[in-house]
């Protein structure tokens, strides 16, 4: 496993309700998060690996995903995912290994941004739970 698929992974499973899940296989891991076991879990993320890296999916506001689409070459519509919600994101093997503007900092706010997106859409109860408080 490569240095950056470990601290993407790490990122993900750091929110809080979240857990792991490989419905597709164990080469696709997929982040999901659920407020208690009565909730229906939400998937936020997909991370897999590549020849040169990995790749991740994430959720995105339609506006924005087409915006660092232009801006980023190593962003592209969602692999196997609804094209207008959802990102690919293409990383190399090491965070040195990163170009274009694309950095380690970037990729953890495209997940809080997932992760987010997924939460606020839940049922109030459910982001209670989960003590979710959006940022402005």
């Amino acid at each position: 496993m490569t240095a950056v698929y470990e601290q993407v992974r790490a990122w993900a499973l750091s929110f809080t309700g979240t857990f792991e899940d490989f419905p597709f296989g164990p080469e696709t891991a997929v982040f999901k998060v659920q407020a208690s076991e009565h909730s229906k879990p939400k998937v936020f993320a997909l991370l897999w690996h590549t020849e040169a890296g990995c790749r991740l999916n994430l959720k995105c506001e339609p506006a924005l995903a087409e915006r660092l689409r232009e801006t980023y070459p190593q962003i592209t519509p969602g692999y196997h995912m609804n094209k207008k919600h959802w990102n690919s994101v293409t990383l190399p093997g090491t965070w040195e290994e990163l170009d274009a503007g694309l950095n380690a900092a970037l990729v953890q706010d495209l997940l809080e941004d997932s992760y987010d997106l997924v939460v606020s859409q839940l049922p109030r109860r459910d982001r209670h739970l989960l003590d979710w408080h959006p940022t402005t």
